[in-house]
């Protein structure tokens, strides 16, 4: 094995791992020995835990953080289409990363500096650039856009780590009950609302 590929090894076992234990509950021991290592080769890669799991965090928020780039600065689209695509982008995550999205969503801000908290920072300011023109247009005052920005993000990346553990509803019902809620409100709530993509509308999604 390489060292490329002895690295990308470990960074894999450690991703397991601490998506499983946690920072605290995860030992050099315990991933050197599902790596079929000693605990040297991980110093020597990583300088320690400590190192280990911020390269474990960069590389998912590096992931997650692309996606959602992508969504938000794609083809053009009216503000529902890109309120769709944010949020499929988060739930696409979260399906295809669930060990990812666990560990950025936990102690990852403590350890590697970067975590879900500095990720949704990052997405509010574009979420934030997308809302003040629809603000202005409509005579509203943009005063209230960070605070929109801000209880949009949240509503969709919370009730992605809610769905982690309700499986039960697919991902095409979680997108349709999230943009449903924040496109028409409470009030305005529609009985048979389907996301405007019938691709990502369809039952297998």
């Amino acid at each position: 094995m390489t060292a490329a590929e002895r690295r990308d090894q470990l960074i894999g076992v450690a991703r397991a791992t601490f998506a499983e234990k946690g920072f605290d509950g995860s030992s050099i021991e315990e991933i050197a020995a599902r790596a079929g290592v000693s605990k040297p080769v991980i110093y020597e890669h990583f300088g320690g835990k400590e190192g280990l799991y911020a390269v474990v965090v960069d590389r998912e928020v590096n992931t997650l953080l692309g996606a959602l780039r992508q969504a938000l600065v794609g083809p053009r689209g009216n503000s529902r289409q890109l309120l769709e695509r944010g949020t499929m982008a988060l739930l696409d995550y979260i399906e295809s990363c669930p060990e990812g999205f666990q560990i950025i969503m936990r102690d990852s801000s403590e350890v590697g500096g970067y975590g879900f908290a500095s990720l949704l920072n990052d997405v509010i300011v574009r979420v934030e650039g997308l809302l003040i023109p629809r603000f202005e247009e409509r005579g509203f005052d943009p005063k209230a856009v960070p605070l929109m920005a801000q209880a949009l993000t949240g509503l969709v990346a919370m009730t992605g780590q809610w769905w982690l553990d309700n499986p039960d509803f697919s991902k095409a019902e979680v997108a349709s009950h999230l943009v449903n809620l924040a496109w028409n409100g409470m009030h305005n709530l529609e009985q048979d609302f389907q996301l405007s993509d019938a691709r990502r509308s369809s039952p297998e999604n």
